[in-house]
C-alpha cells in the first residue's frame, strides 16, 4: 500500500503526538481525581467545606481545617487542575486536526461531561448531597454523578486513541458490534451500582460477611443496603458481556486486545471478591475502583476501533498528518 507524506501544518510546533501525550496525562490527572472523590465519600468528608461551593467555607483557602476539610479541599483542588488539563486538551486538539475530525467531537464531549462533573458535585454539595445523607436523591444523584464521571473517562481516552495513528481493521461483525454495546452499556450500569455499594459500605459499615449477607435481603434495612446486590448483577452481567467480546476478537484474529481484555476481567472479579470478603475497606475500595477504571478505559479504547461510528476517518486534504486519504496510508 503507497504511503504519502503531507505537508505539515501552519502551527508545525503542536504536533498531533505530543497533544496526543497531553491527553493521556488528562486521562491519568482525571483517574486520580476519580480515585480521591472516593477517600472523600469513604471517609465522609463531602461536607469538609460545608454548603460553599466553589469556596470552602466561604474561603479561597480554609483556615485552621479539619481533617475533613483537607480531603475534600485537596480534591477540589486537584478537579480545578484537571479542569484546566481538559481544556488545554480541547484547545490543543482543535488546533492539531481538520474540521470535523473525530478527536474534535470527542474533545467537546469531554469538555461537557467535565462541565457536568461540575455541576453535579455543586448539586451535592450545596443541598447536603454528602457525608451519612441517605435520601432518595443521593442515590440518583449519586449513580448519574458517577455515570457521568465514566463517560468523561470514555470521551477523553477517545480524544488520545483518535489522535493516534488510524488503523483500518477491516469491518467487524455484528456479533462483535453487539457484544461491544452490550459490554460498554453493563459497564455503565455497574459502575453506577457499584457507588451505590460502595456508599451503602460507609454508611452502614457490617460487623461480618454473614451480618452483610443477610442484611443485604432484610424488609427492615434500609434502601441502599437492600440495593447493594445490583452491583453484583450488574458485574455478573458485563462479565459475560465482555467474555463475549473476547470471543469475538478471537475470532476476527484481535488475540492481543482479547488477551488484554481478559486479563482486565479477571483483575476486576478477583479485587471484587476480596473487596466484599474483607468489609470494603478504604484500600480495597480505591484499589477496586482504579482497577475498575482502567478495564474501562480498556474497554473504550478496544472499542474504538471496533464500532462503526469509528471505523472511517473523514478525508484529509488539509494538510494534517495521520488520516487515511482515498484509501492510502499517510505517515503521522
Amino acid at each position: 500500500m503507497a504511503t504519502q507524506t503531507l505537508p505539515l501544518p501552519a502551527r508545525a510546533w503542536l504536533s498531533r503526538t505530543a497533544v496526543r501525550r497531553w491527553a493521556w496525562f488528562t486521562l491519568a490527572v482525571l483517574i486520580v481525581v476519580v480515585l480521591e472523590g472516593a477517600v472523600v465519600r469513604a471517609t465522609s468528608s463531602g461536607g469538609g467545606c460545608g454548603n460553599h461551593w466553589p469556596l470552602c467555607n466561604g474561603e479561597v483557602f480554609p483556615h485552621h481545617p479539619r481533617v475533613a476539610t483537607v480531603i475534600e479541599f485537596t480534591h477540589r483542588s486537584l478537579t480545578g487542575f484537571s479542569s484546566v488539563c481538559v481544556l488545554l486538551s480541547v484547545i490543543a486538539t482543535f488546533l492539531v486536526t481538520p474540521p470535523q475530525h473525530r478527536a474534535r467531537r470527542a474533545s467537546v464531549f469531554m469538555g461537557l461531561f467535565l462541565i457536568g462533573e461540575a455541576l453535579l458535585g455543586a448539586v451535592l454539595v450545596k443541598f447536603g448531597l454528602v457525608e451519612n445523607n441517605t435520601s432518595t436523591l443521593r442515590v440518583v444523584m449519586q449513580s448519574v454523578h458517577f455515570t457521568n464521571t465514566l463517560l468523561l473517562l470514555a470521551a477523553t481516552t477517545l480524544v488520545a486513541v483518535w489522535l493516534g495513528p488510524v488503523f483500518d481493521d477491516g469491518t467487524p461483525t455484528p456479533a462483535l458490534r453487539r457484544a461491544t454495546w452490550t459490554a460498554l452499556a453493563a459497564v455503565v450500569l455497574t459502575g453506577a451500582t457499584g457507588s451505590l455499594a460502595a456508599l451503602a459500605d460507609t454508611v452502614f459499615p457490617s460487623p461480618d460477611l454473614r451480618t452483610a449477607l443477610a442484611a443485604d435481603f432484610a424488609q427492615h434495612s434500609p434502601l441502599l443496603i437492600r440495593m447493594r446486590w445490583m452491583h453484583p448483577a450488574a458485574a455478573a452481567l458485563a462479565t459475560v458481556a465482555a467474555l463475549l467480546m473476547v470471543r469475538q476478537l478471537q475470532r476476527i484474529g484481535h488475540a492481543r486486545g482479547a488477551r488484554f481484555l481478559a486479563w482486565n476481567i479477571a483483575a476486576q472479579i478477583a479485587i471484587g471478591i476480596l473487596d466484599v470478603v474483607f468489609l470494603a475497606p478504604i484500600s480495597l475500595q480505591v484499589l477496586h475502583l482504579l482497577s475498575a477504571d482502567m478495564f474501562w478505559v480498556a474497554l473504550v479504547a478496544t472499542s474504538a476501533r471496533i464500532l462503526p461510528w469509528v471505523i472511517h476517518d473523514v478525508a484529509d486534504s488539509s494538510g494534517f498528518p495521520g488520516q487515511h486519504v482515498s484509501g492510502a496510508s499517510v505517515s503521522p
